[in-house]
């Protein structure tokens, strides 16, 4: 199985960049994006072989995702069942067979923190629906989670140790995710891997000097490890700041 991810930074723009030659060249069995910015309506995709789900915001031109599947699920949830969350089409659930594929883009605790204790709320709120899914099956669950986790899933970790996405209380979140028995894939196949990057700022030419951050995920339930097959972040995909990201599982 290979699945994909990518926080596309407005799926119209991305579809104006390569998105669809990149999507049928990938053939994946699950495509999932992040950062849709679109509402119902605004585009239609043709992907012949795959069943779309769309989550879209309420608000116009913000957030949103979407799941692209070859194997139609046995059942689809948008969101995680809190209301004050729900707003910004930030998660769908696929139940398939053997494991929920979740996709996820998680809140921004945007600049000055304006929206930290938000974001702290919504990690307790999100770790809590995974647990629940997980008493049924296993969980994969993917998307741009909007940190670093450590020193070495970012360019400059020292200068950004207080900005949104590095401070000590997402890590910290993160940390407890992994905790309650989640894997992080990429580590656990590149443990030690230095200077690759999922997301790179549009300013200061950022891409160019390789100045990202590791942000984009996907992360298993602990009972999954021995399936993993591979982990890869696709560097050279362009289209969006983020790039996309890849797990091969059996």
């Amino acid at each position: 199985m290979k699945l994909i991810s990518w926080n596309v930074n407005g799926i119209r723009a991305c579809v104006g960049k390569g998105f669809l030659d990149f999507f049928k060249e990938m053939d994946a069995d699950i495509f999932c994006i992040q950062e849709s910015k679109m509402q119902a309506g605004q585009l239609e995709l043709d992907l012949p072989g795959y069943h779309q789900y769309w989550n879209y915001a309420e608000k116009k031109g913000y957030s949103g995702t979407a799941v692209f599947s070859k194997q139609e699920p046995l059942s689809v949830f948008y969101g995680i069942g809190v209301e004050q969350h729900d707003k910004e089409g930030r998660v769908i659930t696929l139940e398939l067979e053997e494991y929920y594929m979740v996709t996820v883009y998680t809140p921004n605790s945007q600049n000055e923190l304006a929206r930290l204790s938000y974001r702290m709320q919504w990690e307790e709120d999100f770790l809590a629906y995974l647990k629940g899914l997980e008493k049924k099956k296993p969980v994969i669950v993917c998307g741009d989670m909007n940190v670093a986790h450590e020193e070495i899933d970012l360019k400059n970790p020292k200068t950004n140790r207080k900005n949104a996405g590095f401070t000590d209380e997402e890590r910290d979140k993160f940390s407890i995710l992994l905790d309650n028995g989640f894997i992080d894939t990429y580590r656990y196949f590149y443990p030690d891997q230095e200077g690759v990057y999922s997301w790179w700022s549009y300013r200061f030419k950022a891409r160019e000097k390789n100045a990202g951050w590791r942000i984009d995920y996907f992360l298993v339930s602990e009972c999954l490890k021995d399936r993993l097959v591979d982990a890869k972040i696709l560097t050279d995909v362009m289209g969006s700041d983020h790039c996309p990201v890849e797990l091969d599982i059996m």
